[in-house]
């Protein structure tokens, strides 16, 4: 049985930035790409993000993000 390799969906993690420290950014998978996309906005909580992540601005915001990867590596 083979199993298909899918790539993960997007997450909210802590912000490694330490100009931004304490709060939480949305990051995209991107095949083909070693590191994460990351949505250029910044949430105080976890909840926040996910919450965001959640919604339909989010939602198309990621949709956006992985069809611009995937028009960049078609060419």
């Amino acid at each position: 049985m083979k199993k298909q390799k899918t790539l993960p969906t997007a997450y909210a993690a802590l912000t490694k930035d330490t100009r931004l420290a304490g709060t939480y950014e949305v990051l995209v998978p991107v095949p083909g790409r070693v590191k994460p996309h990351r949505v250029p906005l910044q949430f105080p909580t976890q909840q926040a993000a996910e919450g965001w992540l959640h919604s339909d601005e989010g939602k198309e915001t990621v949709a956006e993000i992985l069809s611009d990867a995937a028009k960049q590596g078609a060419k």
